[in-house]
């Protein structure tokens, strides 16, 4: 007898019994649990793996959510003004926007959704390369735009200013919201280039850059919808 009144051989037995029974633990963490394996082929087997969409993705889609809230209370104040407008819209003195300039603009940040998708691809399929060079081409589309529409931004702000009507407060409101989302998206462009070349491709950078390409399918999207605002007293 031991201490407690334990016999030794039961003793010996029941943990011989619930060593049999345990479940045999991996001496390797399962691939699918982890967020930053690294390496093309560890990103690719959890990429296929994977049932549901990244939490990281699922952030980026509720942020994106409260965006679009934001850009539908804008637009819909535009035109709450412009119906209640009793003096024209926009008023005397300012011009009707152009509409030539603009569309183009809208029409190549537009575009860059096609190699914000590649680049989303390439990286679940584990190149790299690819992908950096995807990210690199479209940010330089979007760097020209916000560059070219801040231009036209400033320029306009010499014609009218936004304290000098409702139109010229919601319009400059507006499309200064969009541009800062193109600007903030620029810098998430930049830094996930960067964050690729200098470390490398892993789960986690993976979900970064499908986190960015949903970013801006959603800010082109929005684009579209400023756009058709700003030159509604055009069409």
């Amino acid at each position: 007898m031991r201490e407690g009144g334990e016999l030794p051989g039961r003793s010996e037995s029941a943990r011989a019994a619930l060593a049999a029974q345990a479940p045999a633990v991996p001496l390797t963490p399962e691939p699918l649990r982890g967020a930053r394996a690294s390496g093309p082929q560890a990103v690719v087997r959890v990429a296929r793996k994977r049932a549901a969409q990244p939490n990281g993705w699922w952030g980026m889609a509720l942020f994106l959510c409260a965006e679009a809230t934001l850009f539908g209370g804008l637009i819909a104040t535009y035109f709450y003004l412009d119906f209640g407008a009793r003096h024209g819209w926009p008023p005397a003195g300012i011009a009707r926007p152009a509409t030539l300039v603009p569309s183009v603009l809208t029409a190549c940040l537009v575009a860059t959704s096609l190699p914000m998708a590649l680049a989303a691809r390439a990286a679940g399929l584990g190149a790299r390369g690819r992908g950096a060079v995807a990210i690199a081409l479209a940010m330089a589309v979007q760097g020209g735009y916000a560059v070219y529409q801040l231009h036209l931004f400033v320029d306009e702000m010499h014609k009218f200013s936004p304290r000098g009507s409702a139109y010229g407060s919601v319009y400059y409101t507006l499309l200064g919201v969009h541009h800062a989302h193109v600007i903030v998206g620029v810098l998430l462009s930049a830094g996930t280039l960067a964050w690729l070349l200098h470390s490398g491709l892993s789960n986690y950078r993976l979900i970064g850059v499908r986190a960015l390409a949903l970013y801006w399918h959603v800010v082109n999207a929005l684009a579209v919808a400023v756009l058709l605002t700003q030159l509604s007293p055009s069409l």
